[in-house]
């Protein structure tokens, strides 16, 4: 209450508020409170405990806080007051910050979240109801640590994923998007090897223990780090490399033996040498058909070459 800390009371006791607490305000019947504590085997007394617990709590936090209501109880905290609901809230923002291209602002959410998590949740609180809610948000967990990894290869701390990638791989063999994840890290960290190794032990771990093989999408990554995929070697937040601008070079092939017309070849290349800037040479050569006015020209274009780095234009 406040900064003071209410005894929780017995593990019974401790399952009941659990089993409260996480319906954010929603009546829980007493037939599913007893179903909570006891699964399809209740005691015979199963209700009278249920009261019996309620009422205690009820000592401790207040009677406007534990209300009977509908042959049941409920909790009326605010929303803020739940560290789950408030870890769902940065959860969705950090999704909605990732749709809109912001994975930086996505990333520190989630690990603003994965913050909230001290230990196992529920850890000691007994009963089927507590069990299964300690298997869903560990699993949650898991998919947020997954996620908040993923955003970490994205904007290119893979050198830094590895080794966390590595643990959770070894605690979770069977996850596959760990595996993924592990592959991609290794290989934008120019470990191509230790990628392809990281697949070929998955394929094995899930033959040998499933009798199937890796997913499609963890196949096509293999695949693509054969190829040495220079996308894939890329985060998503670093831009591909500026293609070169094309610099037409369009001039015909020039005589390689070309002799003689040396005062022209002279003069029209040094006509073109000296245009600087936007002052442009235009030189015309006259004469009559086939007495090597192109080929004089394309000659002196190709010795002109050095001049005109962004390249040469040709019309016939």
């Amino acid at each position: 209450r406040g900064a003071e800390s209410l005894p929780s009371g017995s593990p019974q006791q401790r399952a009941l508020l659990a089993a409260l607490l996480l319906r954010e305000g929603r009546t829980a019947t007493a037939g599913e409170l007893i179903d909570a504590f006891w699964g399809e085997d209740p005691p015979s007394q199963a209700l009278a405990t249920i009261r019996t617990y309620a009422s205690r709590l009820r000592k401790v936090l207040g009677q406007d806080t534990l209300v009977s209501e509908a042959g049941g109880y409920a909790l009326r905290i605010g929303r803020g007051a739940l560290d789950l609901t408030l870890a769902q809230d940065l959860a969705a923002a950090a999704e909605k910050a990732r749709a809109g291209g912001n994975r930086l602002q996505a990333r520190t959410l989630i690990n603003k979240v994965l913050g909230l998590w001290d230990g196992e949740a529920l850890a000691s609180v007994p009963g089927p109801y507590a069990e299964n809610q300690r298997t869903r948000l560990e699993e949650w967990r898991l998919q947020l640590t997954e996620a908040r990894l993923d955003l970490d290869l994205e904007v290119g701390s893979h050198a830094e994923a590895v080794s966390e990638l590595t643990a959770l791989t070894a605690a979770h063999p069977l996850r596959e998007r760990l595996r993924e994840l592990l592959m991609v890290a290794l290989y934008r960290s120019g470990r191509q090897a230790e990628a392809l190794a990281v697949y070929a032990d998955t394929r094995r771990l899930l033959s040998e223990e499933l009798g199937v093989d890796p997913r499609p999408e963890l196949a096509q990554l293999q695949q693509r780090i054969l190829r040495a995929d220079e996308e894939l070697a890329r985060p998503a937040d670093e831009p591909a490399p500026a293609a070169a601008p094309l610099k037409p070079a369009q001039l015909p092939a020039t005589v390689p033996d070309f002799t003689g017309r040396d005062s022209f070849v002279r003069d029209l290349g040094a006509q073109l040498a000296s245009a600087e800037g936007s002052v442009m040479a235009v030189s015309a050569l006259a004469g009559i058909g086939g007495v090597g006015k192109t080929t004089l020209a394309v000659h002196v274009a190709h010795q002109a070459r050095p001049h005109f780095p962004d390249g040469q234009l040709y019309v016939d």
